[in-house]
């Protein structure tokens, strides 16, 4: 199993990157989001990946960050959601936005990506609910919070504040998100019961 590659940015395809490891180069396939972000040609670069190893093909995936890895690794867990399939999810959402999602049942949202169906969004919300942890849903999005999402319920609740914290991660503007969490008495309801709720308001 090949965990990560090491090398500079070849040649960009419209699904893949090469990677030029000095000796050899790899195709590497990707989403759209990673391809956006790579650096210019000739950059050195860490992808890592992800080895598919069927009867006719060997094809390797990569991402920029362990937590795409392990967001990618999750999804083709997943029945029906192949290694392609993973990859356009990941195009549309990010590992924490599409965790928050999955919390929030938000089956929808998550059919909006390209290539998704209904049953396909129900299946990752019900198979992969119970193996997402809000913390991980909500560490990549605490930097870029308004302040006023920080400190509306700083004498509610904590299952409100991390409400609030997990819509504007969504891309909700902070009073946008505010509003909808004050729209109904949530009064002994935990942090994904919130943001059901205040999804529906939305």
């Amino acid at each position: 199993m090949i965990s990560f590659v090491r090398g500079d940015v070849g040649l960009i395809h419209d699904n893949a990157v090469e990677i030029d490891t000095g000796s050899f180069g790899l195709l590497v396939y990707t989403s759209s989001d990673v391809l956006s972000r790579l650096p210019a040609a000739g950059t050195d670069i860490t992808m890592y990946t992800y080895m598919s190893v069927k009867e006719d093909d060997i094809s390797l995936y990569g991402f920029l960050s362990r937590d795409e890895l392990s967001m990618f690794t999750q999804l083709i867990t997943v029945n029906g959601v192949g290694p392609k399939g993973a990859l356009q999810i990941l195009s549309a959402f990010s590992p924490s936005e599409l965790r928050l999602l999955i919390l929030a049942g938000d089956v929808k949202k998550i059919q909006s990506a390209p290539g998704v169906g209904a049953k396909t969004a129900q299946r990752i919300v019900m198979e992969l609910k119970d193996k997402t942890d809000l913390a991980d849903a909500l560490s990549d999005g605490q930097d870029g919070v308004p302040s006023a999402a920080n400190s509306f319920y700083t004498e509610e609740s904590e299952a409100k504040n991390e409400a609030v914290l997990a819509l504007t991660t969504l891309g909700y503007g902070s009073a946008e998100a505010i509003k909808a969490v004050s729209a109904f008495d949530s009064a002994g309801m935990d942090t994904e019961a919130i943001l059901k709720e205040a999804l529906k308001r939305l």
